[in-house]
């Protein structure tokens, strides 16, 4: 196979610096190569990292394949399906190691259009985390049935609500963070999967003060392929973010509380 040459600036995406694409993959033969080849035409400058968890249909080895073919493809191997969001830490690991200055997650069965991740870098150029959101105004989400549109508006309303974000789509998986905001997170901490590893992240970064901005993009439903979404994802999405909420609201009470005995302490 001949090899791509193409080479980015010696700074990668002007104003961001280096940055990877991560895409976790799970049987996705049907997708891998095109959405690498989408990408590589929408943002020359990025590189790729094709995450795959060891899937028998043969993404892995495709990957493989493209990464042999140009040197912007890289591919990390994982034993077994471990989920989303443990690929993503596995990701970011990967890129934080090598250097890079600005991570993206993105789908691989090509929901996320990367026609619209040059908006989202831009962005980027003066913010800690982009959010490519299907609620914000200008955004459009094609294809998918009523069932879904509701469990998705409802759910970031809930996450939104319970947890104090001003985000409008929490649960979205199509983003950029910088590299300092993911040092400056515990990222160790993280456990959830799915929606709530989206959320998790996204209360992570905005607790820590990080800059949010949301980008509005075109969602799709996948036209290949399974969709991974379950009702066991759904729910622990539900029972995370209650959890979180609880666990923040009794912070503050504790926090209100000895601030309020420290007051009294100092009155003469």
């Amino acid at each position: 196979m001949r090899r791509t040459e193409i080479r980015p600036a010696a700074t990668g995406v002007p104003g961001v610096g280096r940055v990877l694409v991560v895409i976790p993959t799970y049987n996705e033969a049907d997708n891998v190569s095109a959405i690498v080849r989408r990408v590589r035409a929408a943002a020359p400058q990025v590189e790729i990292l094709v995450a795959d968890d060891n899937s028998p249909d043969g993404t892995g080895r495709i990957a493989d394949g493209l990464a042999r073919g140009d040197t912007h493809v890289h591919v990390l191997h994982r034993e077994g399906k471990q989920g989303l969001g443990a690929a993503y830490l596995a990701g970011f690991a990967w890129a934080r190691h090598r250097g890079y200055d600005a991570v993206v997650e993105m789908d691989a069965d090509g929901s996320h259009a990367p026609e619209d991740l040059p908006a989202l870098l831009n962005a980027a150029r003066h913010a800690d985390v982009v959010i490519g959101s299907r609620w914000t105004r200008g955004a459009r989400v094609l294809n998918w049935p009523l069932r879904r549109l509701l469990l998705s508006r409802c759910g970031n309303l809930y996450a939104r609500l319970a947890l104090g974000m001003p985000v409008a789509d929490a649960t979205g998986g199509y983003r950029v963070y910088r590299a300092g905001v993911l040092d400056a997170l515990d990222l160790e901490s993280v456990c959830s999967q799915g929606y709530s590893f989206q959320v998790e992240l996204s209360r992570l970064a905005h607790r820590a003060g990080a800059r949010i901005v949301e980008v509005p993009i075109t969602f799709a439903e996948r036209e290949r392929g399974d969709s991974k979404m379950s009702p066991l994802i759904v729910a622990e999405a539900l029972w995370r973010i209650t959890g979180w909420a609880v666990r923040d609201r009794r912070t503050a009470v504790r926090q209100g509380w000895q601030a309020a005995t420290v007051g009294r302490a100092r009155w003469p």
